[in-house]
């Protein structure tokens, strides 16, 4: 099949190309509908886009829902969830194939669930991975630089992103109006808006919010409702989150103690700022933060919750936006006061020139005294915990919740989360 297609793309002009693929997905996809019996025809979705936030988002929302006392499914980067029975995903991937999409609701509608809650990312939206998904509520979390190596601008990558508020019949839209993207997105909305940020134009509006080292807070009101919640994952943007799962909450006609319950059932979520704790005097977090945004706001929290240093552990991916990497380098050196830039899934690409395109970024930042180059990313984090101080913060980032990575084209067992439980264990 790999042949034929590179065949294909060396004898048939872009343009043709792109529709041919375009109509064998959709054929392909009412096939896989058909071969599990339209599984998702009557069943209630919740979809969840963005280019950050996405997996959190979806998690705060079935926290939600099963505080209402509803039954769930859900699909997300970080595990798969049907009716309580939970599972990690173990791919690179959120909805790798469209036949994952399709028995995954088979499952679902043998379960009876009530709500089934998908995370949707640009590439399964550009190609029709869940055609035939029925959506009632659609969120889009945010939209920053990501993937412009696949949709080659932001304006086409939004254009993508934006497919879930019109292709799918989405009866409601729950957008970010903080987001420089919002306006593109709110005139795209085929049917009600609800917006949510400090803008006290958003339908509910954002305020008091407090950063603490264990948890967070912040005051939610609309016209007629105010809830307070208590997000128990670090970060303003985790406000965000849990703001964008409580409009969707509202938006259901959830009442507003089953919303603040739910936010704060979730304690935690793999790979997302996920704390490591082994007895020591200084904090260890691992995020996924593959975005130089997603980058930023990590160290930010970091910043205004620790009294110490604020050391990263980072790299960038291969094969992927290498616009992006300077401008993570950029990132890391404004905010952070130590760098060890070490090799994150390096797939195909010589790690060296992964490195320097992030290197260039901290160095135009002037971040290059505070930098220590180390390709290998255990002796990376074995230096980053050795050298913390009492009350410092360390941060991980770029692999969150997976348990392997890319490295020259193989993958091989991986887990930030294990490697620095036993460094710590060994240091202490």
């Amino acid at each position: 099949m790999k042949k034929l297609k590179k065949l294909a793309r060396q004898i048939i002009p872009d343009s043709a190309l792109k529709q041919v693929e375009k109509g064998y997905r959709k054929g392909r996809g009412v096939l896989w509908q058909a071969r599990y019996g339209f599984p998702a025809r009557g069943m209630r979705v919740i979809a969840v886009t963005g280019t950050n936030g996405k997996s959190t988002t979806t998690a705060y929302i079935n926290e939600i829902l099963k505080a209402a006392g509803y039954k769930t499914a859900v699909l997300n980067t970080v595990f798969y969830e049907v009716a309580g029975k939970r599972v990690q995903n173990d791919t690179h991937f959120t909805i790798d194939k469209q036949s994952i999409v399709q028995s995954f609701f088979a499952r679902a509608k043998r379960a009876d669930v009530d709500f089934v809650v998908l995370e949707v990312t640009s590439h399964a939206l550009d190609q029709d991975r869940i055609i035939g998904i029925p959506v009632e509520v659609a969120v889009v979390t945010n939209l920053t630089q990501d993937h412009l190596d696949y949709h080659g601008t932001i304006e086409n990558y939004a254009s993508a992103k934006a497919r879930l508020l019109r292709s799918f019949g989405a009866k409601y839209a729950v957008l970010n109006r903080d987001d420089k993207w919002y306006n593109f997105f709110e005139k795209r909305a085929i049917d009600e808006v609800f917006s949510f940020g400090k803008d006290k134009a958003s339908t509910m509006v954002i305020s008091e919010i407090k950063l603490q080292r264990n948890e967070s807070s912040a005051e939610l009101k609309t016209k007629d409702k105010r809830l307070k919640i208590n997000p128990k994952i670090l970060g303003e943007f985790n406000v965000y989150n849990a703001a964008a799962a409580a409009a969707t909450g509202l938006i259901l006609g959830i009442e507003t103690k089953k919303i603040e319950q739910g936010i704060a059932n979730l304690t935690e979520l793999t790979g997302r700022m996920e704390e490591i704790d082994e007895g020591q005097n200084f904090r260890v977090l691992i995020d996924f933060a593959i975005t130089p945004d997603a980058l930023e706001k990590a160290l930010i929290a970091l910043q205004a919750t620790t009294k110490g240093k604020v050391r990263i552990v980072f790299g960038a991916t291969g094969d992927r936006d290498k616009g992006k990497r300077p401008i993570m380098g950029k990132a890391a050196a404004k905010h952070a006061d130590f760098i060890y830039l070490t090799d994150d899934e390096t797939y195909t690409e010589n790690p060296e020139k992964i490195r320097n395109d992030v290197l260039a970024g901290i160095k135009e930042a002037k971040g290059g005294n505070k930098t220590s180059v180390v390709d290998d990313r255990k002796e990376a984090i074995t230096r980053a915990l050795k050298e913390a101080k009492k009350d410092d913060a360390v941060l991980i980032t770029g692999l969150g919740h997976e348990n392997s990575r890319n490295i020259a084209g193989k993958l091989v067992p991986w887990s930030d989360q294990r490697i620095a439980a036993e460094i710590l264990r060994k240091i202490s």
